[in-house]
């Protein structure tokens, strides 16, 4: 079931990843773009005239769009969530499972609280020069709920902007048929995380709402958050307008293993992410018996999981996982750095010794008891982290992201004479001659 390969054999399928558009898309959903538009329709051509009909009819198209699309109807007042439908929704929510999003936002907030930056000031340029750090005015959190709704997303986005200074943060998630209302838990890890205000709105129309603004949901200056295709697409479209987290693709994983590794744990962690809906699951280990126990074990661990999650593990196993052979643990290391996944993780004999060789990750988790499942909920960094490769350029959500950096710039006036001429030349070597005569102003 898990296929093994050796690196020579994998290496160009492994490092290949396509660019967000090339995306396949399933049948089931063409067919579903067909029903909508009534013809056939590239996904980012159904996301930009979404996207418009937001633009241009803000309420009217959120509430048209989540009936279409999530056939549940909604009056213009039921698109925010009430401050009493959010406190009712502990009643539909199990304790423990409340206790531990509130043991969870604990490490969250305490990790994310570290100063990173502050604003700074210097005079030996002559008068003053500086930076002013500032946090943004307004975020957007989308929170899906397809498959299965994603709480601990929110905390992973939220609490981060409330670390970095955020004054409001809003959260946008698709409405349950039954209720017309987002998820319970997702109601509960908001409330937890002193957001701001909920919207019962999903998809590409929410992430419309948010950049555009409307009627009822506010514009916000940056949207974080995962999200199927569309939500990504749409992402993409309104970036310039506001600012993005970033362009998320399916998430991954690869481990890096020796002899010394537990065959059992190493395949359930595979599995843990293979279950999500096209995850990436891979092994790299210069031993084959290894991988051969493990394949073993992930034959046996996959039986027991329950049908809905089975399918989506066969179906990450079958196309987009495995384990690759390679002739060393060095080799072994240098190809996981160059594969720069979402998750890397060291279950090997000394886990430390190789974590100053891996330079293209979204997180290190660093032996066997640093097992990638706490990083998903509880650790206390961001579980928001880059995939596709983009690790290799691009961070985990941090505080940062919600930071914005003023220049400030106080000249005396006899610094001010003296930088006139360089201003001048400078100008009139451009070709820009009224910037050149504002620098001459000053000196005659």
């Amino acid at each position: 079931m898990l296929k093994i390969v050796s690196a020579e054999s994998a290496r160009e399928t492994l490092l290949r990843r396509l660019p967000l558009d090339e995306t396949p898309v399933s049948p089931r959903v063409q067919a579903r773009l067909r029903e909508t538009f009534g013809e056939p329709i590239a996904p980012d051509e159904a996301v930009r005239r979404i996207l418009r009909d937001v633009r241009l009819r803000g309420d009217a198209a959120l509430l048209a769009w989540t009936q279409h699309l999530d056939g549940v109807a909604l009056a213009p007042n039921q698109l925010a969530v009430e401050d009493t439908e959010i406190a009712a929704a502990y009643d539909r929510v199990d304790a423990e499972v409340v206790g531990a999003l509130e043991r969870a936002a604990e490490r969250i907030r305490a990790f994310h609280a570290r100063p990173v930056a502050q604003s700074w000031m210097m005079t030996e340029l002559g008068g003053v020069v500086g930076q002013v750090i500032r946090p943004l005015a307004r975020v957007g959190v989308y929170v899906p709920a397809g498959s299965a709704p994603l709480p601990s997303s929110l905390l992973m986005t939220a609490l981060v902007a409330r670390a970095a200074g955020v004054p409001e943060v809003v959260v946008c998630s698709p409405p349950q048929r039954d209720t017309g209302r987002p998820h319970p838990l997702v109601l509960v890890a908001a409330d937890i995380a002193e957001v701001d205000t909920v919207y019962a709105v999903g998809g590409a129309q929410a992430i419309g709402a948010m950049a555009y603004g409307t009627e009822t949901v506010p514009r916000v200056d940056k949207i974080c958050g995962p999200g199927n295709l569309f939500v990504a697409l749409a992402k993409k479209q309104v970036f310039g307008i506001c600012g993005i987290d970033a362009l998320s693709g399916p998430t991954e994983t690869v481990i890096v293993a020796d002899e010394s590794a537990t065959p059992a744990w190493v395949a359930a962690d595979l599995l843990a992410q293979a279950e999500h809906s096209g995850g990436t699951a891979l092994l790299i280990t210069p031993s084959r018996s290894l991988a051969e126990a493990v394949a073993a074990e992930v034959e046996l661990q996959t039986r027991l999981l329950p049908e809905p999650n089975r399918a989506d593990v066969l179906d990450s196993l079958m196309h987009r996982s495995g384990a690759v052979i390679t002739q060393s643990l060095e080799e072994a290391v240098a190809l996981a750095d160059e594969f720069a996944p979402e998750h890397l993780c060291l279950s090997v004999r000394d886990p430390w010794a190789w974590v100053n060789h891996i330079h293209n990750a979204g997180g290190v988790f660093v032996g066997e008891h640093s097992y990638e499942v706490l990083g998903d909920y509880v650790a206390g960094p961001s579980h928001v982290m880059p995939t596709g490769g983009t690790a290799r350029f691009a961070s985990p959500l941090n505080v940062l992201d919600f930071l914005h950096v003023v220049n400030v710039v106080a000249l005396d006036e006899n610094t001010a004479h003296q930088l006139a001429p360089v201003a001048i030349r400078l100008a009139e070597a451009e070709g820009l001659h009224a910037h050149a005569r504002a620098a001459q102003l000053r000196l005659t």
